[in-house]
């Protein structure tokens, strides 16, 4: 990753708003510049969530919300860099998560989907937006959290003790940190992997 200021998008599982975070990354540290919350209509809220909640919706709704709120996340980020009086070529990035609205980690066929198209960002803002992130992490088999891991393991590995971090939210994980294997993490509900992961961690005390 190139040094420079990036912006983070999120809007959780609440919905209480969308977040954005403007960071300055090098190769040793991240530091938080900015951030801002932008206020999410109330009738949009209700129409997420009650998609995330399985009441029956047309392709057509679906894609609909798709496109507005990624034109709501566009709107958030644009306001960010308004109050920092930054201009689109002073971002390196925007990475933005998505709003999940399906999550089934367990099964033949593990999927996740997220709305909020990248597209739409990238086009009203004129910025470099990467996102659906958690699709690409189901694919190479993980259960579709791949960025808390690895900031979990900058901010917490140590050398000597095995360490278990639970990350709560809406759908929350847990992250293995261990110096003698790769970090590992796993959706709450895939049970038979946090019973893993725990034993693992337990397993220092007789190390």
């Amino acid at each position: 990753m190139k040094s420079g200021r990036y912006i983070g998008v999120m809007s959780g599982t609440s919905l209480d708003g969308v977040d954005v975070v403007l960071a300055a990354i090098d190769e040793h540290t991240v530091a938080q510049q900015a951030s801002y919350c932008h206020p999410m209509p109330l009738a949009f809220k209700q129409a997420i969530l009650d998609v995330c909640q399985g009441q029956a919706v047309t392709l057509s709704t679906l894609g609909q919300l798709d496109t507005c709120l990624g034109k709501l996340f566009a709107e958030a980020v644009l306001m960010l860099l308004k109050q920092t009086e930054l201009d689109a070529s002073d971002i390196m990035a925007i990475g933005c998560h998505g709003q999940t609205v399906w999550h089934e980690p367990v099964g033949d066929a593990l999927c996740a989907l997220q709305i909020g198209d990248n597209n739409q960002i990238a086009a009203l803002t004129g910025i470099t937006t990467v996102g659906d992130f958690r699709r690409r992490d189901i694919a190479l088999g993980g259960h579709g959290a791949p960025l808390v891991p690895g900031f979990h393991y900058a901010l917490l590995m140590h050398q000597d003790e095995r360490r278990v971090v639970l990350n709560i939210g809406g759908i929350a994980n847990i992250s293995l940190l261990a110096s003698d294997c790769p970090v590992r993490d796993y959706d709450t509900r895939a049970r038979e992997h946090v019973a893993g992961c725990l034993d693992l961690a337990s397993s220092r005390a007789t190390l």
